[in-house]
């Protein structure tokens, strides 16, 4: 493939990355507004958020392995159009319920869409020299796109009904439909071999118990509907294991996790995306129903975060030509730990550059981290299994971005209601942007007296979940600097 037709092709693949990382921040900011609007539970604003990540989840291994047999671009287009036509209904929702399920429907598109770029990249960029830059740039349009999301999400809000920021997806989903199939080449493994619907069903069904049961655990605490489901889940999980061992022509191809700097990274990876995306379940709702700002000004003011994002995973394909890769990875995280650190200072009444701070470090840390982590995913496996290998990385992204809105949002949650004064109205026990809506139904002195204690016990979970981050990013750093040594990691053999 011509050297310039290459680098087109990024481009290309850049957008499905820019557009999802766009989601994330977009939703976060757009939480108040569907609060007001639509009035959800807890439970639902929480289902809001990551039933998106839980679809991914469960499809993403079934994606993978589908786009090797069928052809990557194929099942990259698809998705598009789908991805497209969710996003449509998502924002046009009349309930909490509909939205729920139009999120459903998104993380099925969106399941075809980040394996497909990762592993397409994999197969244009042979050289891995050039793979990596590939993969840095890849990764500055994951971080650039947190710059946009607020900032165009923010001015949608301020003069549109929240469903517009799922509109923005429309647009990008065209270009991709229209230029990809002139500049993206296709890529399949020459000998799938048989496919095995079996298989295929076995890791739907060992996945979305595990994912109940955790959604559970979350909403309730432990009880023994959730244990007995994820007891499920994981015995499926084994019988599924089992088979791909006794097959001569697997689904998966387990042999991928015997090599420490695949099993390493995708770990790492699960790790650092659980404590991250906890935090931007909270810090949007933070901003501005904590500290006043509007949708706009609380968006630019996360700008330096992502300006070191953007940094952060471009350096990392020139500093990995002089420093140890297990100690670029280590020292991100680590990085991202002092970053969480930092958010633990915060106040209900003011905070805000502890925020700029934490948030910078966090997106120089994780990028510089994460771009490693993915270039030594998809250099660990051959080219034929670049699919499987790029579904399993991703399968630990999303599902430890889910695990973390779910665990570390529910922590918050109970420590928000822990903190409100007996008696405090249902509404506003739920959510704070409930109590903001239940705040303005009162004389002004009772409404500013159960805001001041909104305010303050919402701080009281963004400190509780931004401890939890240190614990979790310094834990996966040490673990990185070990499993990612260069020196005891053996080469997975085709």
């Amino acid at each position: 493939m011509a050297r310039r037709k290459q680098w087109w092709a990024l481009a290309v693949l850049v957008l499905p990355v820019l557009l999802i990382s766009v989601d994330m921040t977009v939703l976060g900011f757009a939480l108040p507004f569907l609060s007001e609007d639509l009035a959800p539970t807890g439970a639902e604003q929480l289902w809001i958020v990551d039933i998106y990540s839980f679809m991914l989840a469960g499809l993403l291994v079934l994606m993978g392995t589908l786009g090797d047999r069928i052809g990557r671009r194929k099942l990259l287009l698809m998705g598009a159009a789908a991805f497209g036509a969710a996003s449509v209904l998502a924002a046009f929702s009349t309930s909490a319920f509909m939205l729920i399920i139009a999120r459903a429907l998104l993380g099925v598109g969106g399941a075809t869409l980040m394996p497909s770029t990762l592993s397409l990249i994999r197969s244009i960029f042979v050289d891995p020299k050039q793979r990596r830059i590939a993969i840095a740039v890849w990764s500055a349009g994951f971080s650039g796109g947190m710059a946009l999301g607020p900032v165009l999400g923010g001015w949608l809000l301020e003069h549109f009904w929240w469903g517009s920021v799922f509109l923005i997806n429309v647009p990008v989903m065209l270009v991709l439909l229209i230029v990809g199939p002139f500049v993206l080449p296709e890529a399949r493994d020459p000998k799938p071999g048989r496919f095995d619907p079996l298989s295929a069903l076995l890791s739907l069904a060992a996945m979305l118990p595990v994912v109940y049961g955790i959604k559970l655990v979350a909403e309730h605490g432990f009880t023994w509907k959730a244990a007995v489901s994820v007891l499920i889940g994981l015995g499926l999980g084994v019988v599924f294991v089992r088979r791909q061992n006794s097959l001569d022509e697997p689904m998966l191809d387990l042999k991928l996790f015997s090599n420490r700097a695949f099993s390493g990274s995708v770990v790492t990876n699960m790790l650092g995306v659980f404590a991250m995306v906890g935090l931007l379940f909270l810090v949007p709702q933070y901003l501005q129903l904590v500290l006043g700002l509007t949708p706009v000004v609380a968006a630019l003011w996360m700008l330096p975060a992502t300006v070191a994002g953007v940094a952060g995973a471009l350096l990392a394909a020139w500093l990995a030509k002089r420093i140890r890769v297990s100690l670029l990875v280590s020292g991100g995280l680590l990085v991202a730990a002092a970053g969480f650190l930092a958010l633990t200072q915060v106040s209900s009444g003011g905070g805000l550059a502890y925020v700029v701070v934490s948030f910078t470090l966090l997106g120089g840390g994780v990028a510089l981290s994460e771009t490693l982590t993915n270039d030594l995913v998809i250099s660990a496996a051959p080219a034929e299994r670049a699919g499987a290998a790029s579904a399993i990385s991703e399968t630990g992204f999303e599902l430890g971005g889910a695990l973390g809105t779910a665990i570390l949002g529910s922590v918050a949650t109970a420590v928000y209601r822990s903190g409100l004064p007996e008696g405090t109205a249902e509404s506003a026990r739920d959510t704070l942007g409930g109590a903001v809506a239940t705040a303005q139904q009162l004389d002004p002195v009772a409404g500013a007296a159960l805001m001041e204690s909104a305010r303050e016990a919402f701080t009281q979970g963004v400190h509780v979940t931004a401890w939890a981050g240190v614990a979790v990013l310094v834990y996966t750093g040490v673990q990185a600097f070990v499993l990612l040594d260069r020196k005891k990691n053996s080469a997975v053999r085709s």
